[in-house]
């Protein structure tokens, strides 16, 4: 199987080595290059891509022989979103339009988000009604609406995504890599106790949409978060405590006036469908703790050769 990967960061590059994995090939297309990685992986292949402009998809598209199109683009800091209104909107929906109207029977998967809701009440599966609270939902929002208009398109809402990144990432890092490489530096980890998500392991994540490209038959929307809400504080002990130091470096804050203002203090997700669905039943999503074991094993492991 073909995969075109429209979006090269954390989550682009994951997918596109799962596909290689599998026997298949991938293609990630974004403006920049991936960032070069010492994780023993080799470089996954890449292609410029500048979605918004019209027409470049298409021939990308054209020029890959893509069965299927994974959509993992555009801006995700929440706060930059918020900032830049305009461009926000340009790179999630303009450029859905643009794989919509050039991907004709293949699959197309986008992977969308729990901020399409506010957060204010119960935690939302397939059925709630959206009602996004910030820019970048609203933005993600509009690219789901155009993204169902293909002939053959599931969107796959994710909860906070978290995975292992070295420290010389030169952006910021996922939150669960941030605490970890804080906490091993003896450096405090300042946490929202008020804000609340359903972590999702990237492998897990990886998983999912894998079966979602090459499932025979897919639901038009699912929702993936992790089995537990934990807040942000809590989930900071949980990776203080696996790495075996003093929960004291971990400093609950409140929400507002830092980083995470602008996103909804309920920032999870529950699924109806996910364990039923034939293109998804059996699959397994993993827990804060097991996943937090799970990537420091592995990261000892990597380390050791």
């Amino acid at each position: 199987m073909r995969t075109l990967i429209v979006g090269s960061g954390f989550v682009g590059r994951a997918l596109a080595h799962d596909a290689v994995r599998a026997g298949g090939t991938a293609l990630l297309a974004s403006r920049n290059p991936p960032e070069a990685r010492d994780d023993g992986l080799p470089p996954p292949d890449w292609t410029r891509l500048d979605i918004t402009e019209p027409g470049a998809f298409r021939e990308v598209l054209g020029r890959s022989g893509a069965d299927a199109v994974v959509l993992v683009h555009g801006p995700s800091d929440v706060t930059w979103c918020t900032q830049h209104p305009d461009a926000a909107m340009a790179g999630h929906a303009g450029a859905a339009m643009e794989v919509v109207e050039a991907a004709g029977d293949r699959r197309v998967v986008l992977i969308s988000t729990d901020n399409v809701f506010d957060g204010a009440s119960g935690t939302p599966d397939e059925t709630t009604p959206t009602r996004p609270g910030n820019t970048y939902g609203r933005a993600k929002l509009a690219a789901e609406k155009i993204v169902s208009d293909a002939a053959d398109a599931t969107v796959l809402r994710v909860s906070l995504i978290y995975g292992w990144e070295p420290a010389t990432v030169p952006k910021w890092l996922n939150f669960f890599a941030s605490c970890v490489h804080k906490l091993r530096a003896g450096l405090p980890v300042e946490a929202p106790f008020d804000q609340w998500t359903t972590p999702v392991l990237l492998d897990d994540v990886v998983t999912v949409t894998a079966a979602l490209t090459r499932a025979d038959s897919v639901p038009p929307l699912l929702h993936l978060g992790g089995p537990e809400e934990i807040s942000r504080a809590d989930w900071a002990a949980v990776i203080a405590a696996g790495l075996g130091v003093t929960g004291d470096l971990v400093v609950p804050v409140p929400r507002a006036g830092g980083r995470y203002a602008d996103r909804p203090a309920r920032s999870c997700l529950a699924s109806g469908l996910l364990s039923v669905h034939p293109s998804t039943a059996g699959l397994t999503v993993r827990g804060v703790r097991e996943g937090t074991r799970f990537l420091l094993e592995r990261a000892a492991r990597t380390a050791g050769r």
